[in-house]
């Protein structure tokens, strides 16, 4: 696993570089870069409607790629994967378009861990149609409060949005007891997938959920294209979410008629290239194999932790269970001096509240350093970045 640094180029030319920061972006194998190139060079068109080679080219592979994300993660049909900018705009997708169906008093439930992108949509529907938003409690180890969900749902509960695994702690969550929980009582459930679906094996059909999200680049695909799934027949009488040209059957001054799922949710001309490349990606995803990546990121996690253990000063905030993302504070030292620092010796980390505030004032931290693998890294990153990080605590204490 430790020479997949081959297949990514940024690393031949940047040889020095400890990339940690995959849980922001990941690096992109030649595959991808290779392959978009390819389409830019020989068969771009737009989509659909053209009459001609280049367009029909261009069509087929975009329309292959929708099947291969439905398979990659289990889905039923094709037609339930709605290609997105992002995770971002997946959720305000289901947000906008599913909120509508809500009503005043109707309760959504969103944990304590999520990323800004999985809270900020849900206030905005409490804000502009009266939902009332409640929020389903962290335990001191990082593990969601199940019990409190148990007691605290309701008939009035419509949606439950929770992230497969913390851009913080590196924690899966309990999808499927989560979903159970849910539907015993009528709500539907949204899963961010951002960070579980390049580390984890996703099946959404086997875990019963009404929504998954996910981004291409956090996969090893390009930035500006993300992936909604969700259940056919909720898609079907969402409304549309973006209005424009090639989503409609027909239009007159006095009737509209939109098409089917998914084209109903895929207004105007859509990241084709991107799209191309989300396939490269996940044909690189599968020739690794998921079950190889996951027990590659627990190596690597469980090694780290090992390391950072004997630093003094340093507080874990990730855990044994957590899964290729580790944060930890050291006292009396700024988080953000660390990272500044450690950048000034090409170590690449992530410093900050993580887009998870509310979070971090759970744990009665200001800010925490971020550790995040990829594939492409190996143990001797985590020895360069132990090395690093004690060389900056010296230079700091």
């Amino acid at each position: 696993m430790s020479d997949f640094k081959k297949y990514f180029p940024i690393f031949k030319q940047n040889s020095n570089i400890v990339y940690l920061d995959s849980g922001a972006s990941a690096q992109k194998p030649s595959c991808v870069l290779d392959g978009m190139s390819k389409f830019y060079s020989e068969t771009y068109a737009n989509i659909h409607r053209g009459l001609y080679a280049f367009s029909e080219k261009s069509t087929e592979m975009y329309d292959e790629v929708r099947e291969k994300v439905a398979k990659f993660i289990g889905a039923n049909s094709s037609s339930e994967i709605i290609f997105t900018k992002g995770t971002t705009e997946a959720i305000n997708l289901v947000a906008s378009s599913f909120g509508r169906l809500l009503k005043t008093d109707d309760e959504i439930i969103v944990s304590e861990v999520e990323h800004h992108s999985n809270l900020l949509p849900w206030k905005n529907l409490e804000e502009t149609v009266g939902v009332k938003v409640k929020y389903l409690p962290v335990l001191n180890d990082g593990v969601l409060d199940y019990d409190w969900l148990k007691q605290n749902i309701s008939e009035k509960t419509k949606l439950v949005c929770v992230t497969g695994q913390s851009n913080v702690l590196g924690l899966k969550n309990d999808v499927k007891k989560i979903v159970e929980v849910a539907h015993s009582v009528g709500a539907k459930v949204l899963i961010d997938g951002a960070q579980l679906t390049v580390h984890s094996k996703v099946d959404v059909s086997l875990w019963n959920v009404d929504f998954y999200v996910f981004s291409g680049h956090k996969i090893y695909g390009p930035t500006g294209i993300g992936v909604l799934y969700g259940k056919y027949e909720l898609l079907d009488v969402m409304p549309p979410y973006q209005f424009g040209g090639d989503m409609v059957e027909s239009v007159s001054f006095d009737d509209v008629v939109f098409k089917p799922v998914p084209s109903k949710f895929e207004a105007g001309t859509p990241p084709i290239a991107e799209v191309v490349g989300l396939g490269y990606a996940i044909d690189f995803l599968q020739s690794v194999g998921m079950d190889e990546i996951e027990k590659h990121g627990r190596v690597l996690t469980e090694y780290l932790l090992e390391k950072l253990l004997k630093i003094d000063g340093v507080k874990l905030l990730s855990s044994k269970d957590s899964n290729s993302i580790v944060s930890f504070v050291i006292d009396g030292v700024s988080s953000f001096d660390i990272g500044l620092m450690l950048g000034q010796k090409g170590v690449c980390v992530r410093v900050g509240k993580h887009c998870a505030e509310p979070l971090h004032k759970r744990l009665g931290v200001e800010s925490s350093i971020r550790v995040s693998f990829g594939i492409y890294n190996d143990e001797s990153d985590v020895d360069k970045f132990i090395e690093a990080l004690n060389k900056v605590l010296n230079m700091l204490r």
